[in-house]
Parts: structure tokens; sequence; C-alpha cells
């Protein structure tokens, strides 16, 4: 049943069709949540609109294929928001002038780093430029946190890492997706201590969050927290009946589901 708010999911995927044993890493996680033909289809941003109009969702961000992002941008105005994916390996400078080329000329609204694609903790130099220009833009910067579902090693998603990263930066407004998951309760601490870093809930089941985690939610982080999906490996007909089963007052639904991801990415009203 749609949301009587309007829903912004803050981490979706473009994800390119990808043949079976192309990319195992990758399949892993789709394989453990029963997703593995949306992973091997890709995303039909066609469909995935029609999902999100069948489940009260009126805005996703979007990272993937920067090029195809933007076409998506264009086909469904004010529906669907672009992340620049950034592939921070080499020519950082041409990573930083394409951050600034999607967010000026494509309305891009988000820097995504995944660090553990590239096997970089995320206080490692070659990322700084990228942040810089973040900064200079004013566009939120998102990156996982936690263990990784693909087959990668997980301490790229080590919270402490954010907490580094916030000292450097402090006017960069940082996003955190995946809850931080074994290390919960340190990407708690992290949100709390800094004003500019919240958390997202990507790739997350309700039914599974921490204990502390749906505390921090209901009360003492209730400012921190945004919704998110990480679709299509999870789809919203079963995210958001499992929020709505975990009793949050209607100031913290309307606070997880649409208010606090307009203030941590600006999004226009």
């Amino acid at each position: 049943m749609p949301s009587d708010i309007p829903v912004i999911d803050v981490w979706t995927q473009y994800l390119s069709p990808t043949p079976p044993g192309t990319n195992p890493a990758g399949e892993n996680v789709f394989r453990n949540y029963g997703m593995l033909d949306e992973y091997h289809g890709g995303t039909n941003v066609a469909r995935m609109v029609e999902r999100m109009d069948a489940a009260g969702v009126k805005v996703a961000l979007m990272a993937g294929d920067n090029a195809a992002v933007a076409k998506a941008m264009n086909a469904f105005p004010g529906r669907i928001f672009g992340q620049y994916h950034a592939e921070p390996t080499d020519n950082i400078m041409q990573r930083v002038r394409e951050l600034d080329h999607y967010v000026r000329n494509c309305g891009f609204v988000c820097l995504r780093i995944e660090p553990f694609m590239w096997r970089k903790v995320p206080t490692e130099a070659i990322y700084y430029p990228l942040y810089a220009k973040a900064v200079e833009l004013d566009v939120t910067f998102q990156t996982q946190v936690g263990d990784t579902g693909p087959l990668y090693p997980s301490r790229t998603g080590l919270p402490l890492y954010i907490d580094d990263l916030a000292l450097d930066f402090p006017e960069l407004r940082i996003m955190c997706g995946h809850v931080g998951i074994p290390w919960t309760e340190e990407m708690l601490g992290v949100a709390f201590k800094h004003e500019n870093v919240w958390i997202d809930t990507s790739a997350r089941v309700p039914k599974h969050w921490p204990d502390a985690f749906v505390k921090f939610v209901k009360s003492w982080g209730q400012d921190k927290v945004c919704f998110a999906t990480d679709y299509p490996l999870l789809q919203w007909e079963r995210v958001l009946p499992e929020v709505e089963k975990l009793g949050f007052s209607d100031a913290v639904r309307r606070k997880f589901l649409h208010d606090n991801a307009m203030r941590a990415f600006k999004l226009p009203a």
C-alpha cells in the first residue's frame, strides 16, 4: 500500500545488463537476496518508475553508468536524481571535471564512491580532490559503510574512517549507506557526533535492523537517518510494509521517509 508520505529513496542503482558469470563478485549479493534475475537483466527505468508509483515513492536518487543515469533523469524529471559514480583509479582530475559536468550541466545532486571497489579506504589521498569539488559544488558525498555484500574486503567500510573524513571536511555532507553492520554502534556515534553525517538504510531489510539502530531512528538519531533500498536489490513492496511495522511515530516516519533526505541532499522542493 502506498505511503501517505512522499517517499524519497536515497540509494538506488542503474545496473547495466550483466550475463551470468560475468561478475561473480557482484552476483554474490544478489544471489543472497534472491534477486539474481534483477542483476542479470539490469535496471529498466520505466518499470522502476511504475514500481515507485505503486509504492508511493516519489523520488529516487540513482548512481551507476553516469550517462545512462543522466538519460533517466531527462526521461523522468523530478522523479530520478543522478549521483555521479566516481572511478578514482587514475587521472583523478578527469573525474573531478566529470563531477563538475554532471552537477552543473545534468543536475546531479551527489557524488557516490564505494571504496571497497577500489580497495582504498575513504581517507586515501586519491579521493580528496573529489571531496573538495563536492564541497565547492555543494553536493552530498554518499559512500558505503559496514561489510560488503559483493565479494570484496570489508575493511574500507569501517565507520571510523568517516570520523576522520568529517574532521578533514567539516563542510562536506556525508551519507553513509547500509547502516554500518556489523559496526553499527560505531556508525551511530559518528553520525551523532558530526552535524553533516547521516546514515541510510540501503541494502538492509528493516526486520533485521539492529535494535540499537531502530532506537536511534526513533529517538536520539531521528534527524540523522534516511530511507533507502539499494533498488533493485531490495524492492519497495517488501521494504515499506516492514518499516510500517517498526512503530515509528508520525513525526519520525516523515523525517525518515522524506524530510531528512531533503535536507541532507538539498533537494528542490
